[in-house]
């Protein structure tokens, strides 16, 4: 206790030197844990990029390639689903609700999809959250009103009443647009931090008027093309999907309705389970994930070599201090013993400066990084591993802190300062 006391008011001494350690200690440990967290967090939100959602259903292909086009709009369908085939199991006696979704065309990058007012009835992601709109109101009857995501209002600067006119296909400068059927904003939807901010969404309808005079996979020319007003009195019926969403009435019921969708006749069809998918595809970035992991490690790594480095630093101006002790009665194990004592209370204040500027970060940066990128980080106390972390990084100032004590033992001893029994 009184070497304790001891390495205190020694520290106190320098304090200047202490704090400027204790902030480069907790500056790493802040990190480590803020890396941790965002790589817990990062991991649930992206398995809750989709929630609420029993299955996945798409043409026959694989699990990965059906996630990444129906759900982050990246790439595009082996096939399209015949209507009659969604229809077939939307009216499943154990499917409570069924969202189409239809890809294909695109607005300056930005993928467009076609589906119902169902999507924004249903659709889920995070903890459950459904989609609100930020500005106006979700598209109706009208075949040719788009809500736009949160990012590509803002990125385009759009505002509801705006006319946009779509391009065919996903490239992000197509050379056949359709200027005869410009779409008329209506809604923009808040932030969710998943694909749905960068898409742009509209009627089934309008994806079939898009297309209600094309041949070929070529616009008509002349008086065989169709202009808008033209395309609202047609059946705009849709012929085909990309891809829909299933919610059933029983959690129990879906594997049966998924080895029921697989097995078929009518065409080949997939469905997967979007949990199961979702865990899939992020084991395919564990490695970029581990290497951040391995950074955060590195950096308190030189925070505890800079305590190290700022110890021995002091060694020879505290020579005159250590000579005091000594004969004061200290033995030379007392001295090793007063630095280790420094090094862990220097760990350990870092340490718990670390866990205050960590909270204090989630505490300001919780509702913009929620908003911004659906990442949700929680007020909580560290977890079991966060505190192994924390105990791991306390032990190991321990063996850092015995390389100045040796140093200033072999000092003590060769300025012929040992007392002598």
């Amino acid at each position: 206790m009184h070497l304790l006391r001891l390495a205190l008011a020694s520290l106190t001494n320098r304090r200047f030197t202490a704090l400027l350690t204790v902030f480069a200690i907790a500056l790493s440990v802040c990190l480590l844990l803020a890396v941790e967290r965002v790589r817990t967090e990062a991991r649930a939100s992206f398995a809750s990029t989709l929630s609420g959602t029993d299955l996945i259903v798409g043409a026959r292909s694989g699990p990965v390639n059906l996630l990444l086009y129906s759900v982050f709009r990246i790439g595009n369908a082996t096939n399209n689903i015949r209507w009659e085939s969604f229809r077939h199991f939307a009216e499943h006696p154990r499917v409570k609700w069924a969202i189409p979704l239809s890809l294909g065309d695109s607005h300056r990058g930005y993928r467009v999809l076609g589906t119902t007012p169902a999507y924004f009835e249903h659709y889920r992601y995070g903890r459950q959250q459904p989609l609100e709109l930020k500005e106006g109101r979700a598209f109706a009857a009208d075949p040719f009103e788009v809500v736009l995501g949160a990012e590509v209002a803002e990125a385009l600067h759009y505002r509801p009443g705006d006319e946009i006119v779509l391009a065919h296909g996903v490239a992000k400068i197509s050379l056949t647009r359709h200027d005869d059927k410009p779409f008329r904003v209506v809604g923009i939807l808040g932030r969710t931090g998943t694909p749905v901010d960068r898409t742009l969404h509209i009627n089934l309808a309008g994806m079939e008027a898009l297309h209600v005079d094309w041949r070929g996979g070529v616009p008509a020319q002349g008086s065989a093309r169709i202009d808008a007003e033209q395309a609202r009195r047609l059946d705009l019926q849709p012929k085909a999907v990309t891809a829909f969403l299933l919610g059933l009435d029983s959690k129990i019921a879906t594997f049966a309705v998924q080895r029921e969708i697989n097995d078929y006749r009518g065409e080949p069809l997939l469905a997967i389970l979007p949990g199961v998918a979702l865990q899939e595809l992020w084991s395919l970035m564990g490695t970029a994930e581990q290497a951040l992991f391995v950074v955060s490690l590195c950096v308190v790594l030189t925070g505890l070599i800079g305590m190290l480095t700022a110890i021995l630093a002091s060694l020879n101006e505290r020579r005159r201090e250590m000579a005091i002790l000594r004969s004061l009665g200290a033995r030379p194990w007392h001295i090793a013993g007063l630095l280790v004592l420094e090094a862990f209370a220097l760990a350990l204040a870092g340490i718990l400066l670390g866990l205050a500027l960590l909270y204090l970060g989630i505490l300001l940066a919780q509702g913009p990084l929620q908003a911004a990128y659906g990442l949700y980080l929680p007020f909580a106390a560290p977890s079991a591993y966060e505190w192994l972390l924390l105990g791991a990084i306390l032990l190991a100032a321990l063996p850092l802190g015995g390389v100045p004590a040796w140093r200033a033992y072999r000092q003590s001893l060769s300025d012929g300062l040992s007392i002598r029994l």
